[in-house]
């Protein structure tokens, strides 16, 4: 049974956004490998991330199975749930507010209260005070190399400003009629270069400041280059269009429902790109090393991402054939489980040895620039 597989579960990939509606949600947050694929994949992988992060908050090989257990018992109790639900119930469903508040009760219940402040407090504004200085009356992206840095030319020697024109005419004809209205009454302001995620690095990321006809009316846009997902290579299915941006963009609308509203795609020449605003709304929970206290609230925050991923799975593919699957025991529970503590184990076991490499000399390692 194959679902719109992220392709990239891990629980760090998940955290509130803001709704079309502006209300927050809790989802899956990361779409740049989304591709149909089966839905074990994903449920494998988020319950490997949570057996992998309780022993780096410095737990024990029985925490990390039960968290584990956690993922994969609240996915087979959703999905069941979901099951029963018919198409359109299915579509309309979110983790709101009030749900995730719900789900962390115990010690986590703090934190979910700070994650939801910090994305209500998030918005264009506070990303205008935080990335930007004002120049001779007007906003401009403020440089902080190597993370932000203004360029004038593009990857193929083409002007910065010639190259994002091009992704802007084909960007605006992926939105509806009545985005494509909204966006007409902003114009750009300055546009950046701006480093992003671990696994992005390398790729052209941009940011792009807009301002309405106030000068408090801001607008900041993502432009990120999109490449083949790693699951294509592995998936027996086909899309039916060949634009990476355009497969992540629908890969995040058959998920989420409700997701951005200038979510869309475009191209320079033969680089894809998809295009979404810049921390609007959005917020996270924060995972630390080397903190056994956090394990137990750790535990309820890997039920709601199994509750997520199941909802993510059920919008996608069919909830019925995959609950079946599942059955109503704890067998797929325990079994994922004993697959994920191996993960585990094997992870620490590939880090040693890097981390050897590193002190024998073999392998030079620079250290992360400050931000």
């Amino acid at each position: 049974m194959y679902v719109n597989a992220c392709g990239d579960m891990h629980v760090s990939n998940f955290g509130l956004f803001g709704s079309a509606e502006r209300q927050l949600v809790f989802a899956i947050n990361d779409f740049d490998e989304v591709y149909p694929g089966p839905w074990e994949w994903d449920l494998k992988r988020l319950a490997a991330s949570a057996a992998v992060a309780v022993r780096f908050m410095g737990g024990d090989k029985p925490q990390a199975f039960e968290a584990a257990v956690k993922c994969v018992r609240a996915y087979r109790k959703h999905i069941a749930r979901y099951a029963d639900l018919g198409t359109q119930q299915i579509w309309y469903e979110r983790i709101d507010e009030q749900a995730v508040l719900n789900a962390l009760k115990s010690q986590a219940g703090d934190a979910a209260k700070s994650m939801i402040a910090k994305a209500k407090a998030k918005g264009h504004k506070r990303v205008l005070e935080k990335m930007t200085e004002e120049v001779g009356g007007e906003y401009r992206i403020s440089e902080n190399g190597p993370l932000v840095v203004r360029e004038t030319h593009y990857d193929d020697g083409q002007s910065i400003e010639a190259a994002l024109d091009t992704m802007l005419h084909s960007y605006v004809l992926s939105l509806d009629f009545d985005r494509r209205r909204m966006l007409s009454r902003y114009r750009i302001v300055d546009i950046a270069r701006k480093v992003v995620g671990v696994g992005s690095v390398g790729t052209s990321c941009w940011v792009m400041l807009l301002s309405g006809p106030g000068k408090d009316d801001p607008l900041f846009l993502q432009v990120k280059q999109a490449q083949a997902s790693v699951l294509e290579p592995y998936s027996a299915y086909k899309l039916p269009y060949s634009h990476h941006g355009q497969r992540v963009v629908i890969g995040q609308r058959l998920v989420q429902g409700s997701p951005d509203i200038f979510l869309g795609w475009g191209e320079i020449g033969s680089h894809d790109f998809y295009v979404r605003q810049l921390a609007d709304m959005t917020g996270s929970m924060e995972i630390e090393g080397d903190n056994r206290r956090q394990i137990d609230s750790f535990f309820e925050y890997c039920a709601l991402c199994g509750w997520a991923l199941a909802l993510a799975h059920a919008k996608s593919g069919d909830a019925a054939m995959i609950s079946g699957y599942c059955g109503k025991s704890a067998v797929l529970d325990e079994a994922i489980a004993n697959f994920s503590v191996a993960y585990a184990r094997q992870t620490e076991q590939d880090y040693d040895l890097l981390d050897k490499a590193r002190r024998s000399g073999r392998i030079q390692v620079f250290d992360e620039p400050h931000i």
